[in-house]
């Protein structure tokens, strides 16, 4: 399995109880999978705790094989090979397209990371924005180079929070459609995280409906 979750239970506040609660998922390698629900069910917890940004109070996360979370373990978020497409995007306003994009994977030669990057704008078919800022791109542009940015370093698990929900509908299909090509072009293992279950279909994924 890419992505094993056993018991998973965790709480904010205690005294307002779990927000995460016994929550099992097991994701093959490849797979897309969908968290679908309403607000406050528990589903972008439950990507923030398979990302390394919150501690579980009981329960294992594993990934690749490999316990990232329990069994008196806890990888950091940056050793976890995971990426995550916030909902914001959370592009550096201050770098450019290709600054943004070799944020994470600058430990490799200048050859290799223009390569990387030229070979990831080609993905998201945003070629020749190298130069460009975030404030000088459209809202699914902003979005695609979030994506780049994310698989720049080859994670194992490509984790998506809300990603259409600052969108209009006709910017929606579109970038729903692309992203959808995105993926199964890399192949990478993807959890998307949605209070819309359109998205999920959209996106031909396994649907786990939270509550």
């Amino acid at each position: 399995m890419q992505l094993e979750i056993k018991n998973l239970t965790f709480a904010y506040n205690k005294k307002e109880g779990n927000i995460v609660d016994n929550f099992n998922l097991k994701v093959k390698k490849g797979e897309v999978v969908a968290l679908v629900g309403a607000s406050g069910s528990g589903k972008s917890t439950v990507l923030r705790l398979t990302a390394g940004l919150e501690i579980p109070d009981s329960g294992e996360i594993s990934i690749a094989g490999q316990t990232v979370a329990g069994d008196h373990k806890f990888r950091a978020a940056e050793k976890r090979e995971v990426g995550m497409v916030f909902q914001d995007y959370a592009l550096f306003p201050h770098l450019s397209v290709e600054k943004n994009i070799v944020f994470g994977i600058d430990h490799l030669s200048k050859d290799k990371r223009k390569s990387r990057v030229k070979e990831l704008l080609k993905l998201v078919n945003l070629e020749g924005f190298e130069k460009r800022y975030p404030h000088q791109l459209s809202g699914g542009q902003q979005q695609r180079i979030a994506l780049a940015r994310t698989l720049a370093p080859g994670p194992e698990l490509l984790l998506l929070d809300e990603p259409f929900s600052n969108l209009d509908a006709e910017l929606k299909d579109k970038i729903r459609r692309e992203l959808n090509e995105i993926i199964k072009k890399v192949g990478v293992t993807t959890i998307l995280v949605s209070h819309d279950r359109e998205d999920a279909e959209f996106m031909q994924a396994r649907e786990i409906l939270m509550n």
